[in-house]
């Protein structure tokens, strides 16, 4: 499906205005770009764990860390993509591989964070990415990974990094699997407060109603919006009532025209999960502002140093 998908975009671009349907990025223009770390950088190391965060600071073009929250039994904010332990990565403290029938019973919400932290989802890898090294980890808290990553930044003289954050969240999972948005969206603003990242942090989910919560509670705070329906922008701002900072649709999505219309109503456009370098070349050639991939060491194959 996403190869379809992929000549679709490339068959757009070919009919758009675009430079080019493949365009490689000069030095200074990469200095401007956003290049995020999906999960840190899934594709090379356990996901959305320390290890990958600072496996993606090892390349200077990152200049986010995009990660995902769900919130614990003692309403700590952990970092992990679903709310649950994962039958695909995850073990029980025994080292038993989790099963699917079981995900429903390991729901963070559910449980305190030193239990969650017992939990290895690290060592037996990941079938969906075969160059991915296994290692034995566990899912970080929020501030455990602000912490590694700052003493990284000191230690190897780099520039610290934003946060890309995704608030997970759903209708279905109010008071079951996360706590209500407005409950959510209070614990990470103060979290990114306390954290001193404020400024280094904008705010995404697909669920709008976090993002509407936080955007009163502190509109300040930078925010996108991700996207995976085909609605179009504006049926999808006026849903979401305000006009976010970025608009962040599934790659596939991103026409010439999606671009051009994001960038008038003054929103950056910075599409999720690319990882083939063709897929990249064409959306520079787009304009994108920038691109989240699990493989922040295939960044240097579209720069021209």
């Amino acid at each position: 499906m996403r190869q379809f998908y992929f000549l679709l975009l490339l068959l757009g671009l070919s009919a758009c205005s675009a430079p080019s349907t493949q365009q490689d990025m000069t030095a200074e223009q990469a200095a401007d770009f956003d290049w995020q770390g999906h999960r840190g950088a899934r594709g090379l190391l356990p996901e959305n764990t320390v290890p990958a965060f600072l496996k993606a600071l090892e390349f200077p073009q990152v200049k986010t860390l995009e990660l995902d929250l769900a919130v614990s039994q003692d309403s700590l904010l952990v970092v992990t993509h679903e709310p649950w332990m994962s039958h695909h990565i995850c073990s029980h403290p025994d080292g038993r591989a989790v099963t699917e029938a079981e995900e429903e019973e390991l729901l963070l919400f559910q449980m305190p964070y030193a239990q969650i932290k017992t939990y290895d989802c690290g060592s037996r890898g990941n079938a969906r990415f075969p160059q991915q090294t296994p290692m034995a980890t566990y899912k970080p808290l929020l501030s455990e990974v602000v912490q590694a990553v700052n003493t990284y930044c000191s230690e190897h003289n780099r520039p610290k990094p934003r946060y890309n954050i995704e608030i997970k969240h759903d209708l279905v999972y109010d008071n079951v699997k996360a706590p209500r948005p407005l409950t959510f969206a209070k614990l990470v603003l103060a979290a990114i407060e306390d954290l001193g990242i404020k400024d280094q942090t904008c705010v995404q989910s697909f669920d709008m109603r976090p993002l509407q919560e936080l955007h009163r509670l502190d509109p300040t705070v930078t925010t996108a919006l991700l996207i995976d329906n085909p609605n179009g922008i504006q049926v999808n701002l006026d849903a979401l009532g305000y006009t976010p900072d970025i608009y962040s649709p599934d790659y596939d999505m991103v026409t010439a025209n999606v671009v051009d219309t994001a960038h008038e109503k003054g929103m950056k456009i910075i599409p999720w999960t690319v990882n083939d370098t063709t897929a990249i070349k064409a959306l520079i050639g787009l304009g994108v502002d920038g691109i989240i991939t699990d493989y922040p060491n295939k960044i240097s194959a579209v720069i021209n140093n």
